[in-house]
This record gives structure tokens, sequence and C-alpha cells, in this order.
């Protein structure tokens, strides 16, 4: 098992791991305005920084390649998969509840 706390390289992957992912998900779907680009944004960094650490090592193992990465580079593809899945996950979710909950409005009075 490798110790994710220890490295000072560790942090910076963290964040840019978490930045670029966050970056990515901001390309494959282009926001409609600011506002949403820089909420996506947030919430794929902070994601990303929160769940980087289990998203690479969970990466790791189900890719069976754990003995061959440093700390840092774990760090780094976790923070970049969590920031980017957040928001795909979030995108999906919300495109659902967009469709789904106008059907069901209640009559206007």
């Amino acid at each position: 098992m490798i110790d994710l706390g220890s490295d000072p390289g560790i942090g910076i992957a963290n964040v840019l791991g978490a930045t670029a992912g966050a970056g990515i998900s901001l390309i494959y779907l282009l926001p409609k305005t600011r506002r949403e680009a820089a909420s996506r944004f947030l919430t794929g960094v902070s994601f990303g920084l929160i769940f980087g650490g289990p998203m690479g090592l969970w990466l790791t193992t189900r890719l069976g390649i754990g003995g061959k990465l440093s700390g840092p580079e774990i760090m780094l593809a976790g923070s970049a998969a969590a920031s980017l899945c957040a928001w795909w996950v979030l995108d999906v979710l919300a495109r659902v509840a967009e469709r789904y909950g106008k059907r069901g409005d209640p009559p206007q009075h």
C-alpha cells in the first residue's frame, strides 16, 4: 500500500489533477454560461481534491498497476478522474431532472 500523505509532491499532484480534470470536463461539454462554467469548474476541482486519493487507489487496483506507479502519479490520475467523473455524473442527473421534471409540474394558479 502506498502512503499518500507523507510526500509533498502528493498535494501538488492532487491540485494539478483536480484542475486538469475540471478543465477537461469543460472542454468535453461546453457550458452555456459563465456561471455554469464557474460552477462546473469549482465542483470538479472540489471533487478531485476530496476524492482524488481513493479514486487513484481504486483505479490502480482495478487496472492491476499498483506497484508500477508512484504516489504522486496515483494521486494525479485519481484526482483528474474524480474531477472529470464528478461533473459527468452531476450533468447526467441534472439533465434527467430537467427532462422528467417538466412532466410532473403542478398546475399554475
